[in-house]
């Protein structure tokens, strides 16, 4: 069901160009909370990904809550992150030549900030020996995306024997539950788990001490919570959701009854009627992200309108019943998917109350420049 239009409804939002991404900072307060609530009122087992957030006052505001460790894909998240007073930050992306050397500077220049790598070799591990960063040994949890396969628990412990001091934990992202029938999906979860402690007490038992492991993206966090083994763990367990701090229709429908509520969305203007049952927004596949499929996003206040394929700046949306809205009116989309949604997005509006309080760079957005390393500078 989506929620009330009333609550994200902008005075003056005839002033804003569009389309313009809305964010309210007190319902984003509220999710952060809530998420501590399924994390057993504990702010150190949540390691966010600050993939959705991208906004250093979002950061903040997590920090606020006492979440002082986060997760990144990029250099440039990882900079944000350190900017912004993060104590512990873990790059959870494969990073080599002229990355890692950037990640070096940038660890360089935050030494109040612990980080760390992803690993899943001993070419990998090499890259950054007496560099101080730490080390994850990135296992694949199924995924089939990146990291060791589980079942090769040989070289995982001799990895971890070669890491040393440096050796910080284990990640191991199940992110494929997002494709799990909502029914099976702490089963599956939990035979994954299974697995996973199997790896970490063979680590154990051969004297190498796990102090870390991450797990569970949004979709799986609360079934990592629930999982006994880690909980009553000698080692410390996060998950590592990011999506929940503003989510979006996909995590407000997997995760139902954990006080989550929308704290994004789209503002965007009807600028044509094509046919007489489509209208045309300015919100194409350059704002809203197409990545998730069709359709990119819901319409508030308008369960039953269809969002048809978007072009790079054009959103027709088919109109099945009731008056359609007049050229030049507003309409306010929930994506579908939030995270690269943010991405599209250079700057954000943060309302309160239905007024403007301020706006933000999306200052996380893409990439740094590819000059930017270590050799470019000095050359």
């Amino acid at each position: 069901m989506l929620p009330p239009l009333d609550r994200y409804r902008l005075e003056n939002a005839n002033d804003l160009l569009t389309p313009a991404l809305l964010i309210y900072p007190e319902i984003v307060d509220a999710n952060i909370a809530a998420t501590i609530r399924m994390a057993g009122n504990d702010p150190n087992r949540w390691r966010p990904h600050i993939k959705t957030a991208k906004i250093p006052a979002i950061v903040e505001l997590m920090m606020a809550h006492g979440v002082l460790q986060f997760k990144c894909s990029t250099t440039l998240e990882l900079l944000v992150a350190c900017q912004s007073g993060a104590e512990d930050v873990l790059l959870a992306f494969p990073v080599m030549g002229a990355n890692a050397a950037r990640v070096k500077e940038i660890a360089a220049r935050y030494p109040g900030t612990s980080v760390s790598v992803l690993v899943e070799d001993a070419q990998q591990a090499a890259v950054w020996k007496n560099s101080g960063i730490g080390l994850f040994i990135d296992v694949n949890s199924g995924m089939d995306r990146t990291g060791i396969d589980p079942k090769r628990a040989g070289e995982i412990l001799a990895l971890a024997q070669e890491l040393g001091l440096q050796f910080r934990g284990v990640h191991f992202y199940d992110g494929h539950m997002s494709g799990i029938p909502a029914a099976e999906r702490e089963q599956h979860a939990h035979e994954g788990y299974g697995r996973l402690i199997q790896l970490i007490q063979r680590l154990e038992a051969s004297g190498i001490h796990v102090p870390e492991v991450i797990t569970s993206g949004t979709p799986a966090a609360p079934y990592a919570i629930s999982y006994s083994p880690f909980r009553d763990a000698d080692f410390l367990h996060r998950i590592s959701p990011g999506t929940v701090v503003f989510n979006d229709t996909t995590s407000l429908e997997q995760l139902p009854g954990y006080g989550y509520q929308l704290a994004v969305v789209v503002l965007s203007t009807v600028i044509s009627r094509p046919k007489a049952a489509i209208i045309t927004c300015d919100a194409g596949h350059k704002s809203v992200s197409a990545d998730a499929g069709v359709p990119t996003c819901a319409v508030l206040d308008h369960p039953n309108w269809k969002p048809l394929k978007p072009s790079e700046e054009h959103l027709p949306i088919e109109i099945s019943e009731g008056a359609a809205p007049k050229l030049g009116e507003k309409i306010y989309l929930i994506p579908r998917h939030v995270c690269p949604t943010v991405n599209n997005f250079d700057e954000a509006v943060f309302v309160v109350r239905g007024r403007v309080q301020s706006t933000a760079p999306v200052a996380a957005r893409g990439h740094e420049s590819a000059l930017r390393t270590v050799a470019a500078i000095s050359a």
